[in-house]
């Protein structure tokens, strides 16, 4: 029987947007994540929560990434996605890696060209808006806007996790459902609801991601959102935003 891993890149957008599921295994857990391609208006590739280079369709995804074009960027978008980053600078050592404040206590040894903030690089700039999530001392992220698309791209911040989805543990059913009550309804991930500390300053965070204009959004653990993320984005934060933020 195939894994639901061992798949190719699937185009998003076309030209423009690639992801590709990688399953995770953690602490008994799991689950998959997934790895955004973007394309940026230079030809050259930005990579998001890269995942595993080995494996049995390891080759087919650099022989695909090969055809996109050079991968320019390497980024690690949160303290808990990071794992495969070494492999990808391995295999691109031309590639600068950024990375979200937090992994390089996760791990020391990694060489870090950028650490992410509010304020995006000069090299994508111009095509992408980025937000540090603050607020929580447990997890931390950032949160891109490819404009030119209007599409979300995250990573802990909303999680939809389905009874049915392949790659999902049993564990994992039972503990979502059973503890963090985090099935079928978008959620942020369960670290987010164990760690939020500074809750103003995580509004004003969720406030500056909801008034970009998006359409999508792409997250890591569950299906990618077509229609009407800002709303999706809503339901999630709802705990922590005010009446204000409830939208139209």
């Amino acid at each position: 029987m195939s894994s639901p891993f061992e798949t190719p890149l699937e185009p998003l957008v076309d030209g423009v947007i690639w992801v590709k599921k990688y399953p995770i295994h953690y602490g008994g857990i799991d689950l998959y994540a997934r790895t955004t391609v973007v394309r940026l208006a230079d030809g050259r590739l930005w990579i998001h929560s890269p995942g595993p280079l080995d494996g049995q369709d390891g080759p087919a995804l650099l022989a695909a990434l090969a055809e996109l074009g050079e991968v320019a960027h390497i980024v690690a978008p949160g303290n808990f996605h990071h794992l495969h980053v070494a492999a990808w600078q391995r295999a691109f050592p031309g590639a600068l890696t950024h990375a979200c404040p937090g992994v390089e206590r996760k791990q020391p040894g990694l060489a870090i060209d950028w650490f992410l903030g509010d304020r995006a690089p000069a090299a994508w700039a111009d095509e992408i808006d980025q937000v540090l999530i603050r607020g929580n001392w447990l997890i931390w992220e950032v949160v891109f806007l490819h404009r030119p698309t209007r599409t979300l791209i995250l990573t802990d911040l909303v999680e939809i996790i389905r009874r049915d989805e392949p790659g999902i543990g049993w564990l994992t059913r039972f503990v979502w459902m059973t503890i963090f009550r985090l099935w079928r309804e978008p959620m942020p991930a369960p670290e987010y609801k164990i760690g939020w500390r500074d809750r103003p300053a995580a509004r004003r965070s969720l406030r500056r991601i909801l008034e970009w204009d998006f359409e999508r959004a792409i997250i890591a653990h569950g299906e990618v959102i077509e229609a009407d993320a800002a709303g999706v984005c809503r339901r999630a934060w709802a705990s922590l935003l005010g009446p204000e933020d409830a939208g139209s």
